[in-house]
């Protein structure tokens, strides 16, 4: 196969990206990009699908890498005689470049894409500036075939057309944008086309993570997998370490109760009256990790709605003083619930249990265990070793918290990979003292208006 794609696909799409992208300052070096990889057959479809990816995107910063970047420059005999070289093949790119240059993006560097030039088929010019970004797509005919280019990727996508539409959509590209008779068009396919398609590009539909059947037309297909990038990007990166950890999705009204309940200025009865609202999503979006049963009801128009009912055995365990703050909200959103309370305080390095009340069931329970900031971890793992030892079963522990450092979510969930940890924000970690950055200060000192450090007349401050 000639030139096979037309250069608007290495043009058109990838400047349009690259345009805002060589005037925008190299990103955070440790922020791990979404890297897509889209293959399909020959005029499948695939740019115009990553295309509509890009644009719906718009609020992100994203790549387009295609890999007709990465042929083998061809000698001037090859060249001349083009028709009979297969540009389907996968020995006909460099997939050693290929990777490099992907690997240089990872590690937040900006990356010199080659300049193929379709006509020549050559590397023609210094090539194309590409900066790290959140998203990078990898499209071509090939990119699902090499295992090595694969394990890169966070998501693999197939685009599956017609073997007719494709063949007819070719021999339109090729004619009318590339001067060339049928006859070239269709002994080229026959050559070369078909049987690497056939031999190389479809057995890599099996590695697939996603299947577009009608590319760019399957509009369903299209706002699925943007909607599942959108969350995974929204995701902090302990998210993809860790499979039991939840983080509540950001959005301003919980950006903006986290500004007045961090800010050292804001006074008592106001950091209570937005520590309790989010407060209460972090317990309702734990509630929503307990196991459930389907129901059927009959509704006052006597129509049936097939509902759910959520487990009725559960209790919340708060860690005194702090995890106090969460009972209310708890008590509000289950009626009636039992409440058991543990005392855990500083031991040398460690950390002791002083007091524990706990339902004498508590085995047979579903468990909410409260603490507002997980911190090192300490309190945490001495409770939830507290729970396991009266009979809990671990994959029946929710650890509920406003906050959490990435040093006390390493710490549990390395410990306890079947716990469940929903929290509303991670923050960055924590100081010489232990303390979590940026953070809210003492918690419990805070909320309840007490300790050394708080004027009831002003606001909390750090001494």
């Amino acid at each position: 196969m000639d030139a096979k794609m037309p250069a608007k696909s290495n043009n058109s799409v990838n400047d349009q990206s690259s345009a805002q992208q060589d005037s925008t300052p190299v990103l955070n070096p440790n922020k791990v990009p979404f890297i897509i990889g889209v293959a399909g057959g020959t005029a499948s479809g695939k740019t115009t699908v990553c295309n509509v990816i890009i644009s719906r995107l718009h609020d992100r910063r994203v790549a387009l890498i295609n890999q007709d970047s990465f042929y083998h420059s061809l000698s001037d005999e090859q060249s001349a005689n083009a028709q009979d070289y297969n540009f389907d093949h996968p020995d006909s790119f460099n997939t050693e470049l290929l990777l490099s240059c992907v690997e240089t993006l990872k590690k937040g560097q900006p990356a010199n894409i080659p300049a193929y030039d379709y006509k020549i088929h050559k590397n023609n010019g210094p090539g194309r500036m590409v900066n790290p970004s959140d998203v990078i797509i990898l499209e071509g005919i090939l990119v699902l075939h090499d295992s090595r280019v694969r394990d890169l990727m966070s998501m693999k996508i197939f685009v599956d057309s017609d073997s007719d539409v494709r063949l007819g959509r070719r021999i339109k590209r090729d004619t009318v944008e590339r001067g060339r008779n049928i006859q070239y068009v269709l002994d080229q396919y026959a050559k070369h086309v078909k049987p690497s398609f056939e031999e190389f590009v479809l057995p890599s539909k099996k590695h697939a993570d996603i299947i577009i059947p009608r590319g760019s037309d399957n509009d369903v297909a299209i706002d699925l997998i943007v909607q599942h990038i959108r969350t995974k990007l929204g995701q902090h990166d302990l998210c993809k370490i860790y499979q039991n950890l939840f983080v509540i999705p950001s959005t301003f009204q919980i950006r903006g109760m986290h500004t007045l309940i961090r800010d050292v200025k804001t006074r008592k009865h106001d950091f209570v009256f937005y520590a309790d609202r989010l407060i209460r999503l972090v317990v309702e979006h734990g509630l929503g990790h307990l196991p459930f049963t389907e129901k059927q009801i009959i509704t006052p128009t006597e129509s049936i709605y097939t509902g759910v009912v959520f487990c009725k055995r559960l209790c919340g365990v708060s860690v005194i003083r702090s995890g106090e703050s969460m009972e209310n909200a708890l008590r509000a959103c289950c009626k009636g619930i039992k409440i058991g309370k543990v005392l855990i305080q500083r031991e040398g390095n460690g950390r002791q249990l002083i007091y524990e009340k706990l339902p004498k069931d508590i085995a047979s329970r579903q468990v909410l265990l409260l603490d507002p900031v997980l911190a090192s971890g300490e309190s945490a793992v001495e409770a939830i070793s507290l729970l396991l030892n009266k009979g809990v079963s671990e994959s029946n522990i929710i650890f509920l918290n406003l906050i959490a450092a990435p040093e006390g979510i390493h710490a549990v969930c390395r410990l306890y990979p079947r716990l469940k940890i929903v929290t509303s924000e991670i923050d960055s970690g924590l100081n010489e003292y232990s303390r979590v950055i940026p953070g809210m200060g003492e918690f419990g000192d805070r909320y309840f208006g007490t300790g050394a450090n708080y004027d009831s007349t002003s606001f909390f401050t750090k001494k």
